[in-house]
């Protein structure tokens, strides 16, 4: 039972704590090893496929001007693969290596967090609000080997590059090309 209080039900403290034991005995096991992109993404992806699950879109993205990007979760399982690609092969990076990503909510914002996991390679976002001085302090203190942004930030970037002795790849999100840079739309 539950006792009302202002007009809400609400559980006793008692009750709660039992409710909290009850789900602790629960022993599931755990898998060593787990990856969203492979284990619950491409699982997904599988189950639509198979006709097992209806199909919904994973991802669905709409700008103030209406543009849509709506991917399926096949979709989005075959993009992350081929980010994952890209941030392995043309950027040279490993499981653990470090990314600073500093995106707007673009659709390549999400698409290189799943492809990070799926790599096993460390996403360090940023918000696009950071200056020059806080992206080198990132990149020093994180040792990341690759930095991911739009056509925008990539000046500041650019202006911290002496200082940055661990940074081996740039990529850029947009349609442009900068020299120096890997264009990851290109690329993908």
């Amino acid at each position: 039972p539950s006792r009302t209080f202002h007009g809400n039900n609400r559980l006793l403290t008692s009750q709660i704590i039992s409710y909290y034991e009850s789900i602790n005995q629960y022993k599931k096991e755990l898998p060593e090893y787990f990856n969203f992109a492979s284990d619950i993404l491409d699982e997904w992806a599988r189950l639509e496929k198979d006709g097992k699950k209806p199909a919904n879109p994973a991802f669905w993205w709409v700008n103030e001007e209406g543009e849509e990007v709506k991917w399926s979760f096949e979709e989005l399982g075959s993009l992350s693969r081929k980010a994952a690609n890209v941030l392995s092969e043309a950027c040279g990076l490993q499981r653990g290596d470090r990314v600073v990503a500093v995106l707007p909510r673009v659709p390549e914002w999400w698409l290189v967090n799943v492809a990070c996991m799926r790599a096993g390679i460390v996403l360090i976002p940023g918000t696009s609000q950071l200056t020059a001085k806080d992206i080198l302090y990132r990149l020093q203190a994180s040792k990341a080997k690759c930095f991911i942004t739009n056509d925008t930030l990539a000046p500041a970037v650019e202006s911290v590059l002496p200082e940055s002795q661990f940074l081996k790849s740039k990529l850029i999100v947009g349609r442009g090309n900068r020299d120096g840079w890997l264009n990851l739309k290109e690329l993908l």
